[in-house]
């Protein structure tokens, strides 16, 4: 147990170092972004007004790639099908939804992580969750990227707080209280420090440590845009500045809105303009200022007086802040390969062909975050099938290939000619199915459907078969030794 604790207090600290930077990117995505950048004189005086102000790009930037990342199966090494009962799996745990959280996870943090464990209440569907970067860790193995010796998972509930080290071996589970934070003296400090260390979780269900049957550490990371010595990189990470100042240029103006936006006169050479004050029959027994508030509203006085003149500033020129907010704007879309289209909102009549060429950006940054996701679903897919106690599947599935939504946005009668083209130089019927968006589950629904409506229509298929149709047999002029 000694190790076991050492290795938690280690994962722990390193957990707890990268917590804030996972936490203030999540904040900046929900929205809750301070006022920064600006000048101490504008802090003072309008800090407090803008406090819950943000004109939040950062959400647009993380959905964009997320919205287009979509799993629909795993294809086995040696096979040309989807594995089903991987799909299986993978729906039983409600990962089609799941999936989506755990890609926005790694888009803002930096990295999430998947963990895979027996079902007790179902043998042969494996428990599978997505894990948030705040929560989960995993240490590898010196010099190499991928062969994991530990992972920790930590997490708070209610007044207890619990931790579970899995290694390949054995998985370890404790807890302890949760502790306030106030200012105690050294001595009440130590019996803090002394109540709150880790402690065996007890249940009778299971050993403490319980055994791993997969031999292999169950939890794995998928890496945001990974370096080779270094964290990987959040896509919030380099928006965060440009949207503080695009928040402060915002503030500015509506400052600068509420202030300058009219004309301001002003009248000079002229004393400031008095009312009588009358007593109770009507004579005049002093007199007071008048009540300049009052003027706003009214929009009309009468000043006196032989040098009296009448001037006016310029009111503000707020399109000079629009300007520079949409070129902050414009900045953010080409840091991050968001289309201008999907932050500006402006479509001024785009051919489609144009349309395709401003989301080739996002569409590479999309594909870039399938390679390297997954990397971590074939090793997920692995572990389900460790975990079903099948090691040859789980062999081939480590060296299949992630089926993948299509990461470009066509339309379907552009996506229909492109696949008519193909079907007429030679691909075969199932491919393009696929291509064309069909899940493998659905794609096999289809080919139920198919060989129903040709058995129920024996001309049909006859007319298919002359033709080269949908079923994919050669034309006849190319079956036939005298070209029928």
């Amino acid at each position: 147990m000694a190790e076991a604790l050492r290795l938690v207090g280690l994962l722990e600290n390193e957990l707890m170092r990268r917590r804030p930077f996972v936490e203030r990117n999540s904040a900046y995505y929900r929205g809750h972004q301070p006022l920064a950048f600006a000048s101490d004189q504008f802090r003072k005086y309008h800090g407090d007004r803008y406090r819950d102000f943000a004109d939040n790009w950062v959400q647009v930037v993380s959905d964009s790639p997320v919205e287009r990342l979509t799993v629909n199966g795993i294809q086995p090494t040696g096979t040309d099908k989807a594995d089903a009962e991987s799909t299986r799996v993978w729906q039983m745990n409600g990962l089609d939804a799941d999936s989506q959280l755990g890609f926005l996870g790694a888009v803002n943090a930096g990295r999430s992580f998947v963990l895979v464990w027996g079902n007790p209440d179902d043998e042969a569907t494996p428990e599978v969750t997505f894990e948030d970067a705040s929560q989960c860790i995993v240490a590898y193995v010196p010099g190499s990227r991928r062969r994991r010796r530990a992972a920790l998972k930590r997490w708070e509930d209610g007044s207890r707080e619990f931790a579970t080290l899995y290694l390949p071996d054995e998985v370890w589970k404790f807890e302890r209280p949760v502790l306030g934070a106030h200012v105690k003296s050294l001595l009440l400090r130590d019996v803090d420090d002394e109540i709150s260390k880790w402690e065996a979780r007890e249940n009778p269900a299971e050993p403490n440590p319980q055994p791993n049957p997969m031999g292999v550490v169950p939890m794995v990371e998928l890496p945001n845009r990974p370096l080779l010595a270094d964290e990987p990189i959040s896509d919030v990470a380099g928006v965060t500045a440009m949207q503080d100042a695009v928040n402060l240029l915002w503030a500015q103006l509506f400052t600068a809105s509420d202030y300058a936006s009219f004309p301001q006169r002003i009248v000079l050479g002229a004393e400031i303009p008095e009312v009588p004050i009358l007593d109770e029959t009507g004579q005049i027994v002093g007199s007071r200022p008048v009540d300049l508030e009052r003027f706003a509203v009214d929009r009309v006085m009468f000043f006196t007086g032989e040098n009296v003149k009448v001037t006016e500033w310029t009111a503000a020129n707020l399109e000079a802040y629009t300007n520079v907010i949409e070129v902050a704007v414009g900045h953010i879309a080409a840091q991050t390969r968001t289309p201008q289209h999907y932050l500006i909102g402006k479509m001024a009549n785009l051919a489609e062909g144009a349309l395709l060429a401003a989301e080739t950006g996002l569409v590479k940054r999309v594909e870039e975050k399938q390679i390297w996701f997954g990397q971590a679903l074939r090793e997920m897919f692995r572990l389900i099938a460790l975990a079903q106690g099948d090691e040859a599947k789980a062999e081939s599935l480590a060296g299949g290939r992630v089926l993948w939504a299509n990461a470009e946005s066509r339309s379907h009668a552009q996506l229909a000619d492109a696949l008519l083209k193909l079907k007429q130089i030679g691909f075969p019927f199932e491919w393009l199915a696929l291509k064309y968006g069909l899940t493998p589950s659905e794609l096999v629904d289809l080919l139920d459907m198919r060989d129903r409506e040709l058995a129920a229509d024996p001309m049909g298929a006859l007319a298919q078969i002359v033709t080269g149709g949908s079923n994919g047999a050669e034309p006849a002029s190319q079956t036939s030794p005298e070209g029928a």
